[in-house]
């Protein structure tokens, strides 16, 4: 392992955002202000509520004459109205749907590798990343209307970071071209695309990250099936590892394997304070019950868990010691770790660490109810064997998908 392989560089001016009402005005106003280039990556892209905004900002981009490329995921993202389809074909903006599931569904091998990033460039100068999809905090696409807001999180980027987000983006979309191409029997073109994305990459590395005000350290953890397969959970692991006063972890689909458990749990033993902040509301039988089995052992070590059920909880996010912050799309489960394209941002930095654990830390006072070690142990045979078909479907599936998760 190099060093530099989770090490954040200097140069960077980091924005929190909590939800999209705070996203999104930020998301708009960086497209209005664009003049070159829009990529942007996301789970899902609904148009409902205020979600509309950031639609209606890709089409004027669109319509200025501007690159816009927007990738969606073809699990989580169902197909646009009929109108905003053609509103934004009209305005010239590029929508690709990665890995559409198909008729055979996810039962096919390597369906469940999904696009679940969120990530947006502007001409190569500010970057956006984190939980946030395209979607209002007070829609839920399976739900209906939410009576509070969705909990999460994204963050706004400046500096040398950015160009590394440009160039996975840019990256996955020549690919995708290159395989559709390949599909339509054009070689010839889908050679060109991929000789093109990589002589863009060769091109920003040589223009080196550009100018930016020193600030933040800060460092884009990307996770595919390729080289970078474990980069974020073993940035969990390592911060976890060096951590000597606080660890305070919000996610919302956590199951996490045995060298995260024991990490957590060694912590905790060596005098740690160690509070999850996880997902108290039911959403999907299979996150929501394969969780509850790990509880035991983190309660036994002393590890606090607090509950979220207010609404959903999307958060990805963690703070460790005060200065070791991360936000992004990673959920700590084997969906996220094993399968899923992810994109955490990692920030070495106290003022926006402080301000996160502020958030986190007023989330579980207020709207939090702590589990305890006797509660836990009184569960209900009902919901015990709930969760033992949850952990074992989530295996079984993982199996299909050619992964084992312990």
């Amino acid at each position: 392992m190099t060093h530099g392989l989770f090490t954040p560089r200097s140069g960077h001016e980091v924005r929190l955002l909590q939800g999209s009402g705070e996203l999104f005005p930020a998301l708009v106003a960086a497209i209005d202000g664009a003049t070159r280039e829009v990529l942007l990556e996301t789970y899902i892209f609904d148009v409902t509520g205020d979600a509309e905004q950031v639609a209606a900002a890709l089409e004027r981009a669109g319509r200025r004459g501007l690159s816009v490329k927007v990738v969606v995921d073809g699990f989580g993202t169902s197909p646009l109205p009929p109108a905003w389809q053609q509103r934004l074909q009209r305005a010239g903006v590029g929508w690709r749907v990665y890995a559409p599931v198909g008729w055979i569904g996810m039962l096919r091998l390597g369906s469940w590798r999904r696009l679940h990033r969120k990530l947006c460039v502007v001409d190569g100068e500010v970057a956006f990343c984190g939980g946030i999809n395209v979607l209002d905090d007070l829609h839920d696409p399976n739900h209906g209307p939410l009576e509070a807001p969705r909990l999460d999180f994204a963050v706004r980027v400046t500096g040398p970071l950015v160009a590394e987000a440009e160039t996975s983006m840019a990256q996955l979309w020549w690919r995708m071209e290159a395989v559709r191409d390949i599909r339509r029997v054009q070689l010839a073109v889908a050679l060109d695309a991929l000789r093109a994305a990589r002589a863009r990459r060769r091109l920003r590395r040589r223009a080196g990250p550009g100018h930016a005000h020193p600030r933040a350290k800060a460092a884009l953890l990307l996770r595919d099936n390729l080289r970078n397969r474990t980069r974020i959970e073993r940035a969990y692991r390592r911060a976890i590892g060096r951590a000597r006063k606080e660890i305070i972890i919000a996610n919302a689909y956590f199951v996490p394997g045995r060298k995260m458990r024991v990490a957590l749990i060694a912590a905790a033993r060596r005098g740690v304070k160690v509070r999850l902040l996880l997902q108290g509301r039911y959403e999907y039988f299979m996150q929501y019950y394969a969780a509850r089995p790990v509880y035991g052992a983190l309660l036994r070590a002393g590890v606090e868990i607090h509950e979220y059920s207010p609404s959903f909880l999307h958060a990805k996010v963690a703070v460790i010691d005060g200065r070791w912050a991360t936000v992004g799309s990673s959920n700590l489960d084997p969906l996220s770790l094993l399968l899923a394209r992810e994109a955490n941002v990692v920030i070495d930095d106290t003022a926006f660490a402080g301000q996160l654990r502020a958030r986190l830390l007023q989330a579980m006072r207020e709207e939090g109810r702590v589990m305890s070690p006797d509660e836990y142990g009184k569960r209900p045979l009902r919901q015990r064997v709930m969760e033992h078909v949850a952990l074992a479907l989530m295996r079984v599936a993982l199996i299909i998908q050619g992964k084992k998760y312990l």
